[in-house]
């Protein structure tokens, strides 16, 4: 519109329809807030450990050492390759560097398999698991101890089963609240349960449990095959070239093989040792914590005998190793979900507590679309008054009993002119659906109800000029 064009009034008429259209109203907020992104499982991880990769590496905390040991491996391997290997390609044979290479991409990844992995931790108990257990140690120490008395400590919280004829106790672990499985432990470095808990190995940065042992196993029996390896190809190094140029020349024209020698002749030791360590663990299928406390003899004849192993090296070495991997049961990239939240009552200014929707739906329309012969409702306040004082009463010949939400209507007039009903001579019942005509515009009886309140009922009632006088009434009620 042009400034010159129209009138005051209509200009201002026109403002104002602007101005209300663009205002926005006081139940609308001018922003939509954002929904916030949902965590995953790991983020609230109660462990601890830490994660990468969106959770996708899982950690203990305390990994200092565990870069140590890849700066020790990179570093011996990469002298290894960079200054020995060609000259033991050239005046030996080309596969030791191609064995090397090998041996070393296979400790790589067993290490990171182990490291990055699950081991095997038990989920915590929900605070409602926690709880119900709770109650339940309580009534069996209260029924143990007879009464309880002032100053007795219960004994410890353990529950005994069988396995192969032997007696196994599964201790509660008060941190979890859990009954740890057999074979499991409570870590105390990364605060977490662990399913066949064999140690907590700082050189790997993680914990050596059920889902991980096999590949600590083949990391560390890997690492003396190429420990050894490197060990004895570099003094051979050093051998050759001490016979063409000499001793001293050997070392100056290949400093690094020193380096290689010193870090391998101490490291071996240690690293062959705890291979032929485990290696007897799993030909008598033991673990690490079961071996230190000593909890079973490997004679099968002795009262302590190990219930685990099978009797056969083989095939307790088969099922360390070659048995199915179990997954993983604390789901740590899987998302949290969000607590359910509650149905919103209807919003006609009518508040309904202590019932569902479908039961303020059955407790307002039954009175006119059930043949039952007495019926009960919830109590739903209303606008202005507090509460219902009782259910409804048993419906009588020619009086019919009014919906929950509104009182009683047999005063005022009538609603019996709206269902036809008969007499009979055991007992006072609504006539059937096929003998009761149903009003214009009423559901039939047996279907579905889905209105949500009385007002609804009201309004199809109203539909029908016939019971105008009683569509009259009832709305005069409902707003007392």
């Amino acid at each position: 519109m042009t400034p010159g064009s129209g009138s005051g009034p209509m200009k201002d008429c026109e403002y104002s329809q602007i101005s209300t259209h663009s205002s926005s109203s006081p139940m609308e907020s001018p922003h939509k807030k954002k929904k916030p992104a949902p965590k995953r499982k790991w983020e609230v991880f109660p462990g601890r450990n830490k994660f990468f990769c969106n959770g996708r590496i899982m950690m203990a905390r305390q990994t200092g050492v565990f870069y140590l040991t890849l700066v020790l491996i990179l570093v011996t391997s990469g002298l290894f390759f960079a200054f020995d290997c060609p000259y033991l390609s050239e005046n030996i044979t080309p596969a030791i560097p191609a064995i090397g290479g090998i041996l070393f991409f296979f400790v790589m990844g067993t290490l990171l398999r182990t490291s990055f992995s699950d081991p095997g931790v038990l989920p915590r108990a929900t605070p409602d698991e926690a709880a119900d257990l709770e109650r339940q140690i309580g009534n069996t120490e209260d029924i143990a101890n007879g009464s309880s008395s002032g100053g007795y400590r219960p004994p410890p919280r353990t529950k005994e089963v069988i396995i192969n004829g032997q007696t196994v106790k599964l201790k509660y672990c008060f941190t979890c609240k859990i009954f740890r499985p057999p074979r499991a432990s409570h870590c105390s470095l990364c605060d977490n349960c662990v399913e066949r808990f064999d140690h907590h190995c700082p050189w790997v940065g993680n914990c050596v449990g059920k889902r991980n042992y096999r590949f600590f196993y083949m990391f560390i029996l890997s690492l003396s095959f190429l420990t050894v390896f490197i060990f004895a190809f570099v003094i051979t190094h050093v051998i050759l070239r001490s016979q063409q140029t000499g001793f001293l020349n050997a070392l100056k024209d290949s400093p690094a093989s020193v380096l290689e020698a010193v870090v391998c002749f101490f490291s071996v030791w240690s690293i062959v040792g705890l291979s032929g360590f485990h290696t007897y663990l799993i030909s008598s299928n033991q673990t690490t914590n079961e071996d230190i406390k000593g909890s079973w003899s490997n004679k099968r004849g002795k009262e302590n005998y190990n219930p685990y192993s099978y009797g056969n090296i083989f095939t307790n070495c088969c099922a360390a190793l070659c048995g199915p991997l179990s997954p993983s049961l604390i789901d740590r990239r899987g998302f949290i979900q969000p607590d359910t939240p509650q149905l919103a009552g209807p919003s006609n200014g009518i508040t309904m507590y202590g019932a569902t929707q479908s039961q303020s739906n059955m407790a307002a329309a039954t009175p006119l679309l059930q043949s039952e012969p007495s019926i009960t409702s919830e109590e739903l306040p209303l606008p202005g008054k507090t509460t219902i004082s009782g259910p409804c009463a048993t419906l009588t010949l020619g009086q019919p009993t009014p919906p929950s939400s509104m009182p009683n209507l047999t005063s005022d007039s009538g609603l019996t002119d709206m269902i036809p009903l008969k007499e009979e001579h055991e007992g006072h019942q609504f006539l059937t659906p096929e003998e009761a005509p149903s009003p214009p515009g009423m559901l039939p009886s047996g279907s579905p109800i889905i209105h949500s309140h009385t007002m609804h009922v009201l309004s199809l009632a109203s539909q029908d000029s016939l019971h105008e006088d009683s569509v009259r009434g009832l709305v005069k009620l409902s707003s007392v």
